[in-house]
């Protein structure tokens, strides 16, 4: 199966997203988005194939968000857009896809939803600890 994974390495979140990618046993494209971030096309279609608004990718922390006035409710989806091609640092992330779907994986364990269960207990980088289903 094809996974990839847009990924911030200096995100915890995505970190441990990518941490329990691998340990279902896959192996996936990793995509630091904010060097190589997504053009207007792939981000649209990474928010049709979530099936969610513009609006639902948008990071507040750490980001411009305030200071662009994103928080403005009369913004429409275009406009949103726009804000994240301009500065990718306020795609939420991580966004995982597979063939049959794209999730943001926030908590990071969302993540099983598009992979199944893991084979083994997986620590968190924080210790919290995310268990394997009983086959």
């Amino acid at each position: 199966m094809t996974v990839a994974i847009y990924h911030n390495p200096a995100c915890g979140t995505s970190r441990n997203a990518l941490a329990l990618i691998r340990a279902t046993g896959v192996e996936p494209q990793v995509i630091e988005y904010l060097q190589t971030p997504p053009g207007r096309a792939e981000l649209e279609r990474l928010i049709a194939r979530m099936g969610i608004a513009p609006r639902a990718l948008l990071r507040r922390k750490g980001t411009p968000y305030d200071e662009l006035g994103l928080d403005d409710e009369t913004l429409d989806d275009g406009a949103l857009v726009e804000a994240m091609l301009a500065h990718p640092i306020l795609i939420n992330r991580p966004i995982v896809t597979t063939p049959a779907a794209a999730l943001l994986c926030r908590p990071s364990e969302r993540v099983l939803e598009l992979l199944g269960p893991l084979p083994r207990d997986f620590t968190k980088e924080d210790g919290e600890i995310v268990r394997a289903r009983p086959a």
